[in-house]
């Protein structure tokens, strides 16, 4: 292990330790994912909890690649896959109570991935105590990525190295708002109460990849994001960089959102002000159950 690169940090991963991670996961996208990019066989993609939750050898592969790395780099952290969470439910508790852990979506958007559409990408984000320390979103196809800290501001670094800040939407009238919501994955009753909810919007939609939602609200073209499904390795990475992007994010309750999370409604808007607007909209929630 190099020696800036201690087992267990107490401040902001510093940048040759971030530099070190976006390494990692391009790696991982070069070796394990883009080859298997639309040459994936019916026996190389396998069903999880439903028939429309899906797995592929790019996510295992992947995922154990980028654990080895991190494993290599800090050793006295706590690492989740979304894949070994699936086999040891337990990791996700060790998570929230470990003082370092990170969390890896080897293959966000793998129903996309497995049928051909570009729309996936790698989320990796680390916690302190269950709460979102660091936040990287990487699009393979475009060897781009989304990234924040919890002292810095959020930046998208294109492919060039180009480096920009990232601002939020400014928000607006609750009939101008845009965003997306995971309704789909509610149940049916929850769903009933949601959907007319959502006439009072914009437009709402659905991407089946959480790091592109965040970044299209991370890059300001999205004005709010809604889940009841709380994996963190959907949403950790993601709420942080939208928070340091100028957004807020929180429980539909008002409470803070940690990985430690597992019930409720996850609501991250464009600012104060536009969460507050978009959590009156989605107010009778409250009194249904998420999955």
């Amino acid at each position: 292990m190099s020696p800036d690169l201690p087992a267990v940090v107490t401040g902001p991963l510093s940048a040759a330790q971030q530099t070190s991670l976006i390494n990692i996961i391009r790696r991982a996208a070069r070796t394990e994912i883009l080859p298997r990019f639309r040459r994936l066989t019916t026996s190389q993609i396998a069903t999880k909890s439903r028939p429309d939750d899906l797995v592929t050898e790019a996510d295992t592969a992947a995922e154990a690649m980028i654990a080895r790395g991190l494993a290599a780099m800090f050793p006295g952290a706590v690492i989740v896959g979304e894949e070994a969470a699936m086999d040891d439910p337990s990791l996700r508790d060790k998570a929230a109570e470990a003082e370092l852990a990170f969390i890896i979506d080897p293959v966000d958007g793998t129903w996309n991935f497995a049928h051909g559409l570009g729309v996936f990408g790698v989320i990796l984000a680390a916690t302190r105590y269950g709460r979102p320390v660091f936040g990287l979103i990487y699009d393979p196809l475009a060897d781009d990525y989304v990234i924040a800290d919890h002292t810095s501001p959020a930046h998208h670094i294109s492919a060039t190295g180009r480096k920009t800040v990232l601002t939020m939407s400014s928000g607006g009238p609750i009939a101008r708002l845009s965003g997306f919501t995971h309704m789909s994955l509610m149940p049916k009753g929850v769903q009933k109460t949601l959907a007319p909810l959502l006439t009072a919007f914009n437009r709402t939609d659905a991407l089946r990849c959480s790091a592109h939602e965040y970044r299209m609200a991370a890059l300001g073209h999205a004005d709010f994001i809604l889940s009841g499904t709380l994996n963190p390795w959907d949403h950790a990475a993601g709420v942080l960089i939208c928070q340091r992007a100028g957004g807020a994010a929180k429980m539909l309750d008002g409470s803070d959102y940690t990985i430690a999370q597992n019930q409720g409604y996850l609501l991250t808007a464009a600012d104060a002000a536009t969460w507050d607007a978009v959590a009156e909209v989605l107010d009778p929630l409250q009194d249904t159950a998420a999955a």
